[in-house]
């Protein structure tokens, strides 16, 4: 039994504790929803909990729904700087964002439109940068009930809080705002760096049949 996920943006810490607890298959045939992981992330700046929101061009009119897979991003809104700068601000004195920083970079530098792609791009990134393999395998079709594999397809839904306990660990600014769980796996990376897989490993999964 493998967890069909959407690839997201950077995904949250739950996510990618499920991603490296189980075999993974990635849903490819979904309509693009807004307001969730798809195109937005969390991070702590020294102002607290922050979102990254990734601009996507709009079908508009009579087309209506626009499958995930042929959503493009709007790289003509400078996003990429935009999201690059805040990361190195607010993880400038973390103890390992220079460790990573030369693996994430080109992310945010390169010319990719499909944010479908550019999401599993970024995702397998970050699976070298915590020695993970992460799956290729997608979905030949989209289904509503799934009788194969487990539906793990909720995580992507950014407007519903999941009951979850995730450990603490230091953060930049945990002086200031206490110990904000579920960020992005970014803030877990540039904070405990080569202890992170560990820590994904040993997350309670508990969320995923709540």
């Amino acid at each position: 039994m493998k967890l069909v996920l959407h690839p997201s943006y950077f995904p949250n810490i739950a996510t990618f504790s499920a991603m490296v607890q189980n075999g993974v298959v990635w849903e490819a045939h979904d309509n693009f929803q807004k307001q969730t992981y798809r195109n937005r992330c969390y991070i702590c700046t020294d102002q607290g909990k922050h979102m990254l929101n990734i601009p996507i061009k709009h079908v508009g009119g009579k087309e209506g729904r626009q499958k995930y897979a042929e959503v493009e991003m709007d790289n003509s809104y400078p996003w990429k700087k935009i999201h690059w700068r805040t990361l190195e601000t607010a993880y400038r004195t973390s103890p390992f964002f220079e460790f990573y920083e030369d693996d994430l970079r080109p992310l945010f530098e390169g010319k990719d439109t499909s944010l479908f792609q550019f999401n599993l791009k970024a995702i397998h990134i970050l699976g070298d940068c915590l020695g993970v393999e992460i799956p290729t395998a997608q979905t030949n079709a989209y289904e509503v009930t799934l009788s194969q594999n487990e539906d793990a397809r909720f995580l992507v839904n950014a407007k519903k809080e999941m009951a979850m306990e995730l450990d603490a660990y230091p953060q930049v600014f945990d002086d200031r705002h206490g110990f904000i769980p579920n960020l992005s796996i970014l803030d877990l990376l540039f904070n405990e760096g080569t202890n992170a897989l560990s820590y994904l490993k040993e997350q309670s999964l508990e969320f995923l049949h709540a």
